[in-house]
């Protein structure tokens, strides 16, 4: 049996939740082993913003577990103790699906570290039942490997992703675009896909739609744009404004487009670091948004008051987006939500 077949729908992000998972970084696993404090500082304000509003569950290493807890002692956090090789749990974590009496049930995505970027993945491909079973939820095993962040939702049958990602060799080779579409729609309960051609310039997830484009509401698309010819991203954000202007949803609906300024560019040993303002996080009241500082203070401004005016009755908490994004993602990438059940 799969979701649909028990009428199990994927819910919108900005839906109540019970909870909010992330797991803590783990140093073996990381690009810049040397910067482990420096991760852990930004992950700590991570989890204390989100516990502003929300309960959070973190899985630790269980080696890591005394002196964790310590730094939130008396904080709406709860701990899993949980061996596993890297924390990002919006990618291996669980999708959590609900059916038309607010029972919950929980997608079991195959995981392979984005398409074998990595050595070890083997715990974090078990993260997800292990989840699914502290938070006692039924499981459904989806025969593809997909991360979290490379699809996002409307809560009314369409979904967002990019064909870079999700049709990547890297990820299911044996399956074609028709398997991969009927995969998703049974396992989300979606009708209508949107798929944009490519993510982010220098995304080494091959793409994730979390930093180009979300929903913000059904009809409603905000999407990351630059506005520099010159800039490799320019003809990437431009096809995606093409595509959007094109696209209607699972109720026929035009969607109409938000824009987002695009964060200037920032180098890390020849490497361009994947800015994104969409790679935000929706919590109850409120938005976890990632900022940049320095260069980016007046597109940060920008994106605060985009947000803001999208969102007139959610805090826009923000953070320090500079800390964790040189491992590769930002707080969406982090985070897992378990929606609220009836």
């Amino acid at each position: 049996m799969k979701p649909i077949d028990l009428k199990y729908m994927m819910p919108a992000e900005w839906e109540a939740h019970e909870r909010t998972i992330l797991a803590w970084p783990v140093i073996g696993s990381m690009s810049y082993p040397d910067d482990y404090a420096d991760v852990c500082k930004g992950y700590q304000e991570l989890i204390s913003a989100i516990a502003e509003f929300e309960p959070v569950t973190l899985v630790v290493n269980p080696d890591d577990l005394e002196k964790v807890q310590e730094l939130f002692a008396g904080q709406a956090v709860e701990f899993l103790p949980l061996e596993h090789d890297d924390a990002w749990m919006r990618d291996n974590g669980p999708t959590i699906v609900m059916n038309e009496q607010g029972e919950r049930a929980g997608i079991n995505w195959g995981f392979n570290a984005w398409g074998g970027k990595y050595k070890n993945w083997d715990l974090d491909n078990a993260v997800a039942p292990e989840v699914l079973k502290h938070l006692d939820l039924r499981q459904f095993d989806a025969p593809l490997v997909l991360e979290g962040g490379s699809i996002h939702v409307d809560g009314e049958g369409t979904l967002l992703t990019t064909e870079e990602c999700l049709l990547n060799v890297n990820r299911n080779p044996q399956l074609s675009r028709e398997q991969i579409e009927q995969y998703v729609k049974d396992y989300t309960n979606v009708e209508q896909i949107i798929w944009l051609k490519r993510g982010l310039s220098g995304d080494e997830t091959d793409g994730h739609v979390d930093n180009v484009a979300c929903f913000a509401a059904p009809g409603k698309v905000i999407l990351q744009v630059c506005h520099d010819p010159a800039d490799d991203n320019y003809e990437i954000t431009q096809e995606n404004l093409r595509i959007l202007a094109d696209a209607t949803d699972a109720k026929g609906r035009k969607l109409e487009v938000i824009e987002i300024e695009q964060p200037p560019l920032v180098m890390h040993e020849d490497q361009r670091l994947t800015l994104s303002y969409l790679n935000f996080y929706f919590v109850n009241g409120g938005i976890i948004l990632p900022v940049f500082g320095g260069t980016a203070e007046e597109t940060d401004r920008k994106a605060i008051d985009v947000l803001q005016q999208t969102f007139p009755d959610r805090r826009i908490r923000t953070i320090n987006g500079m800390a964790i994004i040189r491992e590769g993602g930002n707080v969406h990438c982090t985070t897992q939500q378990i929606p609220a059940g009836k």
